[in-house]
């Protein structure tokens, strides 16, 4: 059975008159009568009893009326969630995010998400260094990724959504450990613990570029896989290194004191990155809802997939 045929049939079943379901379906009788017929036919059973003064279900049709309503029902979900996933109300984005510095602003726009756009499921994938995330983005294995990255592909579109503090990690018992700024070129004879470098990785630039300009190369000493494993490294006196007014605030820090350099210092951004070509509607529903939630710190307004 058709859809517009469980439609015909259901208007007769309810006003047992073939003019009163014409009406209601607004076409004409004749047609009507001969669909219904047509209908009895491919299912080989009479649907109604018809006389000159009235119309009513035969067992068969009493027994067709429930699965009628399903069938109509179905298939207005269905359009219904076609028309949703087109208007960014329902559907899936895929975000990647390094983790300790990040983890505050996922969890925020997370609830956010699900506050405003509940039909939208927002899969999050942590552990993913800017460098690694972008090239996801890029390749189609995330929709969108939060990030540091000093350069955008023209591939991409990107949206600040907060700045961070670039700040000195030492050993709590470092001679500068108490010192109220930190000058870079008092850190040249140190060992370095670093993050994995990568194009674009900001934060490993930034690092480059200081020592570079206190006439130094750092010494690294260890790579750590992530921001965690960083701060328990210089707390065991590995090294010193260089991280966020963020990864401060999220990661315990026992062992080490942050300190600010005395060089007047360029905030990093962090940076909301999706695909120029992605049309997703719910991808651009996730940046909209971004983008309110914390606003753009350049006070520029950063262009939309699909706007």
């Amino acid at each position: 059975m058709e859809v517009h045929e469980a439609k015909a049939f259901l208007a007769v079943a309810e006003e047992l008159h073939f003019g009163r379901a014409a009406a209601t379906l607004r076409i004409a009788q004749p047609p009507l009568s001969r669909l219904i017929k047509s209908i009895e036919k491919s299912l080989g059973a009479q649907l109604f009893e018809r006389s000159t003064r009235q119309v009513s279900l035969t067992p068969a049709g009493a027994a067709l009326v429930e699965p009628a309503r399903e069938l109509v029902a179905a298939s207005e979900q269905a359009r219904t969630a076609v028309a949703k996933s087109m208007t960014g109300e329902t559907g899936r984005v895929r975000l990647g995010f390094a983790g300790a510095s990040i983890n505050r602003k996922v969890g925020e726009l997370a609830r956010h998400v699900r506050t405003h756009r509940p039909g939208v499921h927002l899969e999050l994938h942590g552990s993913q260094f800017s460098h690694t995330a972008m090239q996801k983005v890029l390749d189609g294995s995330l929709d969108v990724a939060i990030g540091r990255w000093d350069f955008i592909p023209s591939e991409l579109r990107s949206s600040v959504i907060g700045h961070e503090e670039v700040m000195v990690v030492l050993p709590s018992n470092h001679p500068l450990a108490e010192a109220p700024r930190v000058e870079m070129s008092q850190l040249a004879e140190e060992s370095w613990v670093i993050l994995p470098a990568g194009p674009g990785a900001a934060l490993q630039n930034r690092l480059t570029s200081l020592a570079t300009a206190a006439g130094f190369v750092p010494r690294v000493a260890q790579v750590a896989p992530d921001s965690w494993t960083l701060v328990v490294l210089v707390a065991a006196q590995i090294g010193c290194a260089l991280s966020l007014d963020t990864v401060r605030d999220n990661v315990s820090s026992d062992g080490v004191v942050f300190r600010p350099l005395a060089q007047p210092q360029r905030p990093l951004d962090v940076q909301l990155v999706w695909r120029a070509a992605d049309s997703n509607p719910a991808l651009r529903a996730v940046v909209r809802l971004a983008q309110n939630l914390y606003g753009d710190p350049r006070g520029q307004a950063a262009e939309v997939p699909g706007s």
